[in-house]
């Protein structure tokens, strides 16, 4: 990989393109400077990102999952490269390297890669009507003829459950849910291949959330969109995922199919976090286990395995040397030292 600017080479095999993948990331990093003195010289890095592979099959949902602060958003975001440039690694889309493309190939591709963010009300410009939030990008793209637009936009907020007299409207007046369907419609009106789901439902009540999830897979039934939906709601993971990423402190500790990581979670990390799934039966006895102590910080994270400090099984070969992915049973990873063979 030839060097760039803000970025390091980094020892791992180059990927090979795979048609079946809309979505291919290998070992990509985002590390982002500390700086300190009057002079603003770099002390340090935050490691927000560090060394996450994946793919991403055309038409089904990933979820990415983990605690708050575990570098889910900051993944989504350097995908889409909208968080400057990575540190490291590869991100394909469609067989094509996203950071090497240019200004002009990337305004291109950004109709085919869109994101709905967490907050739909500070995600939404308080100044324009709702017909102009969601046609502003269809308008600046030349997606559909200027006799076309107003109808194009209409059948978008239909299909995102909007009526047409709400393109008058401004953010303000609508509930959390409707703007969370803005915010659906204004990224569906560029007719995308691929969605970043940051949290759309994390803001809004349990019955709102229902109605948000079933629009999203009904929209992906229709229009064969692929997502990554990031979230802390394993439950609504579980529902709308085909397979699971789980990311501590910057690392994919374990991925494969939702039913396998589910019913069988083998990082320690992952079944920690499964265990705090409530369970609807008070008499049900929920066997939570707790970790101790708290996440380290990306600026120092520890050295060997980063999930050391916390991990009941911990070993001095886990203080030590860091774990490498495994495949476990067909399509599920995990990197633990557990699981050598």
């Amino acid at each position: 990989m030839a060097d760039r600017k803000g970025m390091t080479e980094d020892n791992y095999e180059p990927l090979i393109y795979d048609p079946q993948y809309i979505l291919m990331v290998n070992q990509l990093k985002k590390y982002f400077p500390i700086k300190s003195g009057m002079v603003s010289r770099v002390v340090g890095q935050v490691k927000a990102v560090d060394g996450v592979t994946f793919n991403l099959k055309r038409g089904t949902t990933m979820g990415l999952v983990g605690e708050s602060g575990c570098g889910k958003t900051t993944t989504g975001r350097t995908i889409l490269r909208l968080s400057g440039e990575k540190t490291g690694g590869q991100v394909l889309f469609n067989g094509k390297e996203v950071y090497d493309l240019t200004s002009k190939e990337m305004r291109d591709l950004r109709t085919k890669m869109q994101i709905i963010f967490q907050d739909p009300f500070s995600s939404l410009s308080p100044r324009l009507p709702v017909g102009e939030i969601i046609g502003e990008a269809v308008r600046e793209h030349n997606l559909v003829p200027k006799a076309e637009f107003d109808d194009y936009i209409d059948q978008v907020m239909d299909n995102c459950g909007l009526q047409p007299f709400h393109k008058a409207r401004y953010p303000h007046e609508f509930s959390g849910g409707q703007r969370q369907r803005i915010c659906i419609a204004r990224a569906l009106a560029l007719n995308p291949e691929f969605i970043v789901c940051d949290e759309p439902v994390s803001a809004l009540d349990v019955s709102i959330q229902a109605q948000i999830i079933n629009l999203l897979k009904k929209l992906q039934e229709k229009y064969k969109i692929t997502y990554l939906f990031i979230s802390h709601d394993l439950s609504v993971v579980e529902h709308i995922s085909d397979t699971v990423g789980v990311m501590y402190l910057g690392n994919l500790v374990e991925y494969g199919e939702t039913a396998d990581i589910f019913k069988n979670p083998l990082h320690p990390y992952t079944q920690a976090l499964f265990s705090a799934i409530p369970i609807p039966d008070p008499k049900a006895k929920m066997n939570r286990i707790v970790l101790e102590g708290s996440i380290p910080s990306p600026a120092n994270p520890p050295s060997g395995c980063k999930f050391h400090t916390r991990c009941a099984h911990c070993t001095e070969r886990c203080r030590q040397e860091a774990p490498v992915q495994r495949e476990i049973e067909p399509g599920h990873y995990v990197v633990c030292h557990l699981y050598d063979k």
